[in-house]
């Protein structure tokens, strides 16, 4: 399933225009007369999301430094949250059952 085409789609809107042209011009019986212009849509779509998600991605590293360090001085403490849970005892003998239980199917 695409995302809306009603929202801006600069690099995909060729891909959008051919797709709706022919489907507006296609007998409701020749459903696969469109379908290369729906794959052409949909893998620019994909570009489209890979281009997004690595500008959000670009410096993740000095955000989340960013975000421990702001979250320690909130505490009072300068330990990361891993290093949190490695002394919390409780979480510890939690992880302990659940990675000792026997999971069980009800297929055998």
């Amino acid at each position: 399933m695409h995302p809306p085409l009603e929202r801006p789609h600069p690099d995909c809107q060729i891909e959008i225009d051919s797709l709706r042209h022919c489907q507006k011009n296609r007998p409701t019986l020749q459903v696969w007369a469109c379908n290369e212009l729906k794959y052409r849509m949909d893998q620019c779509f994909r570009a489209e999301k890979e281009a997004m998600l690595k500008e959000m991605d670009k410096d993740i590293v000095s955000r989340r430094a960013e975000e421990e360090a702001q979250a320690a001085m909130s505490t009072g403490t300068n330990m990361t949250f891993e290093q949190y849970l490695a002394r919390d005892k409780a979480y510890q003998n939690d992880m302990e059952k659940i990675a000792g239980k026997k999971t069980t199917s009800w297929f055998g």
